[in-house]
């Protein structure tokens, strides 16, 4: 599943609101991003954490210098439901088979 992101708004801190182009919204917190380090410790920097925009070929939420989050992952962050199969770990998918 791959759903593009059409809108999204700034909050508090470092939420997002973001609406799918299945109509579907939801808040995202990126702050857990500054942890992962790397290209995301970019965001400690809240210019750059506001210079974000979509992506309109992908339907992206991008920054710009490439640093970019997969849509599917923030629609789960946002909607509560489960990643892609394709997206989860091995662990994840045999705990769903046994659970």
């Amino acid at each position: 599943m791959y759903l593009e992101i059409t809108q999204f708004t700034y909050l508090e801190e470092y939420q997002i609101e973001l609406v799918f182009e299945n109509g579907k919204t939801g808040i995202v917190d990126l702050k857990g991003y500054l942890k992962k380090g790397g290209v995301f410790g970019r965001f400690a920097d809240r210019e750059y954490f506001h210079s974000a925009f979509i992506n309109k070929d992908l339907g992206i939420l991008c920054w710009p210098d490439g640093v970019d989050i997969a849509p599917e992952t923030l629609y789960s962050e946002a909607t509560g439901e489960p990643l892609p199969g394709w997206m989860r770990s091995e662990a994840d998918q045999l705990h769903n088979k046994t659970a």
